[in-house]
C-alpha cells in the first residue's frame, strides 16, 4: 500500500508559522501585570507625595483659622467701638453691683453688654441684668451656657464647653478677652489704666468707677489694643487645682460670668506677665518658686500673672512662612 504524504508547502508554513506567533501571545500576556517589585516602587511614590501633601494641606487649614481669627478680634474690636459710638462710653469689664445673699458680687462683663453690637440680640434680650445669677439657671440650657462661635478661635482647644463649674451651673468659654491695662487683676490691687475694668456701685478697686470714655484714650483708639487671645492651656497650673489650689486654667475664660469677685479677670488681660506667659513649675516643684509659691497664699501671686497674660494656643504656624502668631492680632 502506497503512504499519503501532505505535499502542500502552504500547510506547512501554515503549521509553522502558527507555533511562534502563539508562544508570543502567551509571552506578551504574562507580561501585561505589575510585578511585586514594580507595585512596591507605585506605592512608596504615592506615599512620598502625600507625606509632601499632608503638611501643605494643614498648613492650609491652620491659615484659614488663624484668618478667622483676626476676623473675631477685628469684629470684637467693632463691636466695642460700636457700642461706643451708641453710648458715648465703652463697655465696662465688668458692672458690680453688691447682694445680701452669696455670691456678694454680681454683675454682668464686657461681652454681655457688646451683644447687640454682634448680631446677638437675641441672647442678649434673654439676660436678666437685675440679677445676674439668674442666667446660670437651666443647666446646659442656661443663658451663661450658649456657645457663640465669634467668640471662640477655631483653632482653639477649649475641652469641655460649656462646663459645670462644679455647682450645677454651666458656663461658656471664649478665646478672648479685653484690655485690662497693666494690671488687670485681682480687682481690688487693678491699676484700672486699660480699655476695660469694674464700674457700678460695687466695683474695686475704688466704689463707683465708670467705664472709658473715647477722650480717655490719648493714643487714639486705632492705635490702642482692644481685645487679645488667652491661652487657656497650661498643665503646670492644672497641678494646683487638681489639688484644690483653685481651678483649671481652661475654665477661666468664660464669657458670662455672673457671680464673684473674679469676674473681670475671666474677661480681661493684661500686661503684669510676659506675652504667652504660662507657670514654670508644677506643685510637685514649688520649692524651686522665686518669689515663694509654698503657700495658697504665696501661689495668688503667681495666679495673678497666669490669669492676666496674654496667650495662643499657637504660637507659630508650621510651613507658613513669616505666620508668627501673637495673642493680640
Amino acid at each position: 500500500m502506497d503512504s499519503v504524504t501532505d505535499t502542500n508547502p502552504q500547510r506547512k508554513r501554515g503549521g509553522a508559522a502558527l507555533r511562534p506567533s502563539l508562544a508570543r501571545r502567551a509571552s506578551e500576556g504574562l507580561r501585561s501585570g505589575f510585578t511585586l517589585i514594580e507595585l512596591l516602587v507605585v506605592v512608596a511614590i504615592i506615599g512620598i507625595l502625600i507625606g509632601l501633601l499632608l503638611p501643605a494641606i494643614q498648613s492650609a487649614r491652620e491659615a484659614a483659622r488663624r484668618a478667622e481669627c483676626q476676623t473675631h478680634l477685628r469684629q470684637l474690636g467693632l463691636a466695642a467701638q460700636m457700642y461706643c459710638d451708641a453710648w458715648r462710653m465703652f463697655p465696662p469689664g465688668c458692672e458690680q453691683n453688691s447682694f445680701a445673699s452669696p455670691p456678694a458680687f454680681r454683675g454682668s462683663s464686657l461681652f454681655v453688654f457688646m451683644l447687640p453690637f454682634l448680631e446677638q440680640s437675641r441672647v442678649r434680650d434673654k439676660w436678666i441684668v437685675s440679677d445676674p445669677m439668674l442666667n446660670t439657671l437651666g443647666g446646659r440650657g442656661a443663658t451663661t451656657a450658649i456657645v457663640l462661635p465669634i467668640l471662640v478661635c477655631p483653632s482653639d482647644s477649649l475641652g469641655q464647653n460649656p462646663f459645670d463649674d462644679g455647682t450645677g451651673a454651666y458656663y461658656a468659654l471664649t478665646s478672648y478677652g479685653g484690655n485690662g491695662g497693666t494690671q488687670p487683676y485681682p480687682p481690688q490691687s487693678a491699676k484700672v489704666d486699660g480699655m476695660f475694668h469694674t464700674t457700678g456701685p460695687a466695683s474695686d478697686p475704688a466704689v463707683g468707677q465708670s467705664s472709658v470714655q473715647e477722650g480717655d484714650i490719648r493714643d487714639g483708639a486705632s492705635q490702642t489694643l482692644f481685645f487679645g487671645e488667652r491661652n487657656s492651656i497650661d498643665s503646670n497650673f492644672d497641678t494646683f487645682a487638681t489639688l484644690g489650689w483653685g481651678e483649671r486654667m481652661s475654665q477661666w475664660g468664660t464669657w458670662a460670668p455672673c457671680g464673684g469677685r473674679k469676674n473681670v479677670g475671666r474677661v480681661t488681660m493684661g500686661a503684669y506677665a510676659p506675652l504667652n506667659y504660662s507657670l514654670p513649675f508644677t506643685f510637685s516643684t514649688k520649692a524651686s518658686a522665686n518669689p515663694s509659691a509654698s503657700t495658697k497664699t504665696e501661689f495668688q501671686e503667681y495666679v495673678n500673672r497666669r490669669v492676666a497674660a496674654w496667650g495662643s494656643q499657637a504660637t507659630r504656624i508650621a510651613g507658613v512662612p513669616g505666620a508668627e502668631r501673637s495673642a493680640a492680632e
